[in-house]
């Protein structure tokens, strides 16, 4: 699961690979993330991460714990991006999640809060 945490935001916010092509990799065709209540199925998710490779020139990963149970997962980390504009943006996360048979997402929900920087 840490693994997870530190490729994916790199791989998808900041890697030269279409974004979909990482999205498959990671996450079931019928992956769902609720964030803060609110539903990203693939196609919504994906139009949040194209602008934001626009946006942040830095991403970095702290992972305070990270949980596999079955196919049950839980982490608790921070997500730090570096802006183009300049500054930090810090969020810190709560995710709870669904695994599928080959071992990719399959649904997520999680709840953030910023950081003041």
């Amino acid at each position: 699961m840490s693994a997870y945490l530190t490729r994916y935001p790199q791989e998808a916010g900041l890697g030269d690979e279409d974004p979909a092509t990482v999205l498959d990799r990671y996450h079931t065709p019928d992956y769902e993330l609720v964030n803060d209540g609110v539903r990203l199925d693939r196609q919504r998710l994906l139009d949040h991460v194209r602008p934001a490779r626009r946006r942040a020139t830095g991403l970095r990963v702290e992972v305070e714990q990270a949980l596999v149970d079955g196919d049950q997962v839980a982490a608790r980390y921070r997500l730090i991006a570096e802006m183009r504009r300049g500054g930090t943006i810090t969020t810190e996360i709560y995710m709870f999640g669904e695994l599928a048979a080959d071992g990719r997402l399959r649904r997520v929900t999680q709840a953030t809060r910023g950081i003041p920087g």
